[in-house]
């Protein structure tokens, strides 16, 4: 049985070969980020496990890869790249996904972008960058009520984080959850009460586009909205026109619908937004922490007997 992970970037690259253990199946590793669908199928001769960071995965294509049994993508949001029910009935491969590698990273940036959000620290640095002063009044978050929307390991993480600041925590899940110092509301209630409203929902078809033009309305006048979720899970031309009309006060984002972000994008033109590029989960510590759990489920299924 063999592995390759098909579009490792240089950093990537260096710690599979740091974590790879010698009594591991054998990885091949391309440094080649930018491969296509179209490159798979000669990348994929003799491979029965991919290791996947983000790249297409067309049925099609994987029709054409016979060999491969598994893809392990590199995070939870593999519905973006692929199909897997239909990769798994079509083709009989099994596609896995990594949780909790980065918790701690992601709702650490959730909470740097809720505090750039809530002081306008993106708006006044481009500012000073051209020579501007502007001295705005922004929101003080002690005390405020922040509510979370999905609550898995980030959410858990992003309500430690809150408490520790003074916040009131609210949340609402799809499924019943409990937290200490945690309130699990209603989603209408969530909406009405919260200064700071953060996105913690992966996205499948249940959850895409959940944030609606109608919730958005919702939300308090001049709340904040922080998605390190996915950008698909809410409107986001309804949160341009609610940033726009000052129905909302600011948005701190990490993900988008379109990545990267076209130039140009209304969202690149507002005073009231600070914006990141899908970095939330790039520290050294989460990263080490997705190879090694990518790692783990190639020794699961050797172990399994493919």
């Amino acid at each position: 049985m063999r592995a390759a992970f098909i579009d490792a970037n240089a950093s990537l690259a260096a710690v599979m070969r740091k974590l790879h253990r010698a009594d591991d199946l054998p990885m091949a590793i391309h440094e080649t980020p930018d491969i296509t669908p179209d490159d798979l199928p000669g990348v994929l001769q003799g491979v029965q496990i991919m290791i996947n960071d983000h790249t297409h995965c067309p049925l099609a294509v994987i029709k054409r890869c016979p060999d491969l049994k598994h893809i392990v993508f590199l995070g939870t949001g593999a519905r973006s790249y692929m199909n897997p029910e239909e990769l798994d009935a079509e083709c009989g491969v099994k596609v896995h996904i990594i949780k909790g590698y980065g918790d701690t990273a992601v709702a650490e940036m959730a909470f740097a972008l809720m505090w750039g959000a809530a002081r306008g620290l993106g708006n006044m640095h481009h500012a000073i960058m051209g020579g501007g002063w502007p001295r705005t009044d922004g929101m003080q978050l002690t005390g405020k009520t922040i509510g979370l929307i999905g609550f898995g390991g980030i959410a858990a993480e992003m309500a430690r984080l809150c408490q520790g600041i003074g916040m009131r925590v609210l949340a609402w899940n799809r499924s019943p959850k409990s937290a200490p110092g945690v309130e699990f509301v209603d989603l209408d209630r969530l909406l009405a009460e919260s200064h700071v409203v953060s996105l913690h929902l992966l996205l499948n078809d249940e959850t895409r586009g959940f944030l609606s033009r109608a919730h958005i309305a919702r939300m308090r006048q001049g709340a904040l909205l922080i998605n390190t979720a996915r950008g698909a899970v809410l409107d986001e031309d309804a949160l341009v026109e609610a940033l726009t009309s000052g129905h909302l006060g600011g948005a701190g984002l990490d993900v988008f619908v379109t990545e990267p972000l076209p130039a140009g994008h209304a969202l690149t033109k507002l005073s009231n937004v600070t914006l990141s590029t899908h970095s939330a989960f790039r520290t050294p510590e989460a990263t080490d922490n997705l190879i090694e759990a990518s790692l783990e489920h190639c020794r699961r299924i050797l172990r399994q007997g493919g």
